[in-house]
């Protein structure tokens, strides 16, 4: 679907939105929930961009005149939170009935879940997947043009689409999506079945996205994509990510480099010189560890061992002094013992994570772990995980402390929930401090002394 035909099925989507704000004597209110990673959130955007366009007016509230569930499939858990907040939903179409309710994302390209949903929602309408969301334009003109229900769920994606409407959350920064998909098939994630191999962005395109992105006042993007390390592979153009990150520091206006995520086996040498030698990328490397078990690893299909891992982790703190190492970290994995933990919590001893996203395992149904011998009952997964988790507070505690008095650079992204007379902004390592100031200020970068840890953010003040 080219541009000229993506702007052809808004304008046709804009005429049934003006059809039926003649009905109801309003503007025709949507809402986007997301649920799941940044990858969705920025999916989101995309969504949101389209409905905008189309002449929605957006809102919050899941009684609006149409609703896309936009779903994360990562945990059996997630599935059932989408089926409960879709059966409030039939509520609501039960007394508007010009609703139409939409699914999309990871969770639409399970065969399981569309027969579920045709056989017990019947009153969704419209389901696509991960693949083509490129084409909510015309599934939208569809849906609302015609009563019945649509499904389109592909296999696999023909190509990536550039240039659809975006919505963005904050003025001043961005996520951009610079791959997608997954080669590395750990034996307990779905990913890789339900968005498909890796495909990676022409830089081209990448960086006109983000030149544009400047050129409306974004001095903050963070590159997405679910092994950022492994960008380029398949690209006619010789490119890795180091280089890639070197060409977008070149853009003028963009005063900060995010990426999210790093797999330990494809981090180079020429990653951690780049953000070394580099003024604008984050001193913040999420380093995902997953277990500290060399037996656990390899039954995890992680493609690195204990050692391996330390020795990355060890290379990284020695050339970036500053830097922020965060991880996620899976506790109650098929056949871990108490001993398999204590090799988890060697390695945050040695490492000293600045944080750690500390889960325990989630049985999901279609990967190979689901059906390993020796699940760790719910008891003992619950009394490790309490173990991993104090010596992750412990370290990220002193690891938060070590810039106490010192003056660093945040931007300020948003007034302070809690008490409007703060400001909250992040740091380069991605420590968020709380500090009075202006609302003149969110989006700005300034200098704020650190006055005060309190274990994971600061208090501070402007200088």
């Amino acid at each position: 679907m080219t541009g000229s035909s993506t702007e052809k099925n808004i304008e046709r989507a804009r005429e049934q939105v003006r059809i039926l704000t003649d009905k109801l004597g309003r503007v025709p209110t949507a809402c986007v929930v997301t649920f799941g990673c940044q990858m969705n959130a920025r999916d989101s955007e995309k969504l949101t961009g389209i409905l905008i366009q189309a002449g929605f007016l957006l809102v919050e509230e899941e009684s609006a005149d149409f609703v896309i569930y936009n779903t994360c499939t990562v945990r059996d858990n997630a599935n059932q939170r989408v089926y409960g907040r879709l059966g409030v939903c039939g509520g609501f179409k039960k007394k508007n009935p010009h609703m139409k309710i939409a699914l999309c994302g990871c969770m639409m390209q399970e065969p399981s879940v569309i027969e579920k949903i045709k056989t017990s929602y019947r009153f969704v309408d419209l389901i696509f997947g991960t693949h083509n969301l490129y084409r909510f334009p015309e599934y939208l003109a569809d849906v609302l043009e015609q009563d019945r229900q649509i499904i389109d769920i592909w296999k696999e994606p023909d190509k990536i689409e550039e240039d659809l409407p975006v919505s963005r959350k904050y003025p001043f920064k961005s996520g951009v999506n610079i791959m997608f998909g997954c080669n590395n098939f750990c034996t307990y994630c779905i990913v890789p079945y339900v968005r498909g191999r890796e495909r990676s962005r022409e830089p081209k395109d990448i960086i006109r996205e983000i030149e544009n992105l400047a050129s409306q006042g974004v001095i903050e993007v963070m590159l997405l994509g679910q092994n950022v390390n492994s960008y380029g592979k398949g690209l006619e153009e010789d490119i890795s990510f180091p280089a890639l990150l070197r060409e977008i520091e070149k853009i003028g206006g963009i005063k900060r480099i995010r990426f999210m995520t790093s797999h330990p086996k494809d981090l180079s040498d020429e990653l951690i010189e780049t953000i070394r030698d580099s003024k604008k990328i984050c001193r913040h490397i999420h380093l995902p560890l997953q277990s500290g078990s060399s037996r656990i690893l390899k039954a995890m299909n992680r493609c690195y061992d204990k050692e391996k891992y330390l020795a990355l982790a060890a290379k990284i703190r020695a050339r970036i002094p500053d830097v922020s190492i965060t991880t996620d970290i899976i506790v109650g994995f098929p056949g871990e013992t108490p001993e398999d933990v204590d090799e988890t919590i060697d390695v945050i001893r040695m490492v000293e994570y600045d944080n750690a996203f500390t889960f325990i395992y989630s049985k999901r149904t279609g990967t190979p772990a689901a059906s390993m011998p020796d699940q760790v009952d719910d008891k003992q997964a619950h009394e490790q995980f309490d173990r991993v988790l104090a010596e992750v507070q412990k370290y990220a505690k002193k690891q938060s402390s070590r810039f106490e008095g010192r003056i660093m650079e945040a931007l300020v992204e948003e007034v302070n929930e809690n008490d409007p007379s703060l400001l909250t902004g992040r740091l380069s390592n991605n420590v968020i401090v709380h500090f009075p100031g202006d609302h003149s200020l969110v989006g700005s970068l300034i200098n704020v002394k650190l006055n005060e840890c309190r274990g994971f953010y600061y208090l501070g003040e402007q200088v």
